[in-house]
């Protein structure tokens, strides 16, 4: 019998008679001649089709195919130096399984809200397929780079009664008889997870209800939070660099398909894997920004074009350093040197793609923290068990947040999050 493989695997077949099932996303064909451009979700390649290799009506078929039919394709597979993908397939036989007509996205160009209303269709072309490989690798060595450094993955709900970022950016819905909100983060269960295991991390959705249409916000999107009992920010650094750079490399492993179809240079990303990565104050990147004539003075939070502009002063991802305490959320270590800032970090990515990762050492003191959850106007019932916590073994311990669509954006060198994940969730779009 035939073989059944996928594209991916006709690198083992070679010269060999094979069976794929996959879908048309173009044709020409030349008198006697038909070239099929087939996708089967691992990889596109070519299928050749001579008139003098197959029946008539195979070929007649081939000619007639419209694009994203799906079909069972028979052939041998051959080296093909002129492509990347360095394979393509002599077919012999062809079995249409399901036609297709009218198929909205065509080769032309199409507007993005198009192409976002057909976002179901849209993830079958070679850029949306090339960026989800990659975010596929990286989740997959998210959690080889955890479960290698002694963590273990725990899972926080996303159902809470508590605002670990503040109120004002909540989706809000009925719990039976009371109020419930969607996760903002996991991060204060990560901690419970690590006082009880030493070295946590989530993965998983959080939602913001900020009402923003900048190229850097999604209303739903996935992070990676690591918490570290015995840990101090400084250690928490060396673990978010060595992470970043482990994914950096894991996509220059195991993605360069993918890369060569965004056209994204691996020669850049290798600088990435580079470590130790830059670090400056808070105070030091308000001084850049104001030396660069921008209207910006200390307390300020930093917008896109504030992170742009920083980050693209670095060749490496770079860390800005204990920020002010009113930009920043209440849980965080004060300064033991300045007493208006918290021992805290941002990650920004180079190429002007801003903040990836946030982070901190934990304030560990049980009336310290309680101190500032009042100060932060919040319900002090509703995180009595996270002050808990700081009463039954309090130890330093830090933590972070990786925002995985943002790391994305920025290592496939994309011009907005909406690509880095399935089905987009913006301020203006719920379907599809």
């Amino acid at each position: 019998m035939t073989e059944k493989i996928r594209i991916i695997d006709a690198k083992e077949h070679v010269n060999e008679e094979v069976k794929i099932g996959a879908w048309l996303t173009d044709k020409r064909s030349s008198g006697k001649i038909a070239f099929l451009q087939l996708r089967d979700g691992s990889a596109y390649f070519q299928g050749v089709v001579s008139k003098a290799d197959v029946s008539d009506e195979v070929f007649k078929l081939a000619k007639e195919l419209r694009q994203e039919s799906s079909m069972w394709i028979t052939g041998v597979i051959h080296q093909d130096s002129r492509s990347h993908f360095g394979y393509e397939i002599e077919v012999r036989d062809i079995e249409l399984v399901g036609d297709s007509e009218d198929y909205p996205i065509t080769p032309k160009e199409h507007g993005i809200e198009f192409l976002l209303d057909h976002r179901h269709l849209w993830l079958r072309s070679k850029r949306q397929f090339a960026i989800q490989q990659i975010r596929n690798e990286m989740i997959r060595a998210t959690f080889e780079f955890f479960n290698n450094e002694g963590f273990i993955k725990m899972d926080p709900p996303i159902l809470t009664d508590s605002a670990p970022e503040g109120t004002t950016e909540l989706f809000e819905t009925d719990y039976f008889d009371k109020k419930a909100y969607l996760s903002q983060s996991g991060q204060l269960y990560a901690e419970a997870g690590a006082m009880a295991y030493g070295k946590v991390f989530t993965c998983g959705p959080v939602f913001r209800a900020e009402k923003s249409k900048t190229r850097r916000h999604l209303t739903e999107f996935w992070m990676i939070e690591p918490e570290m009992a015995f840990c101090h920010q400084e250690e928490s650094l060396k673990v978010q660099e060595r992470y970043v750079a482990y994914l950096v490399q894991a996509v220059l492993d195991n993605c360069s398909y993918p890369l060569h179809l965004l056209g994204r240079d691996p020669e850049v990303l290798k600088q990435y894997t580079k470590l130790p990565y830059p670090r400056i104050s808070y105070k030091k990147a308000i001084e850049m920004l104001q030396d660069a004539g921008m209207d910006v003075k200390y307390g300020d939070d930093f917008g896109s074009p504030e992170e742009t502009y920083l980050s693209d002063q670095f060749d490496q991802p770079v860390f800005v350093l204990n920020y002010p305490k009113n930009i920043k959320p209440f849980y965080m270590l004060t300064d033991p040197d300045d007493p208006q800032q918290y021992v805290c970090a941002d990650m920004l990515a180079p190429e002007g793609y801003g903040e990836i990762i946030g982070g901190s050492e934990r304030e560990t003191d049980y009336d310290t923290l309680k101190a500032s959850i009042e100060k932060a106007g919040l319900d002090l019932d509703e995180y009595e068990w996270y002050l808990d916590l700081r009463k039954y073994g309090s130890v330093p311990h830090s933590g972070f947040g990786l925002g995985l669509e943002r790391a994305i954006t920025w290592i496939c060198k994309l011009d907005h999050l909406r690509e880095a994940i399935p089905f987009p969730r913006i301020i203006n779009r719920l379907k599809p």
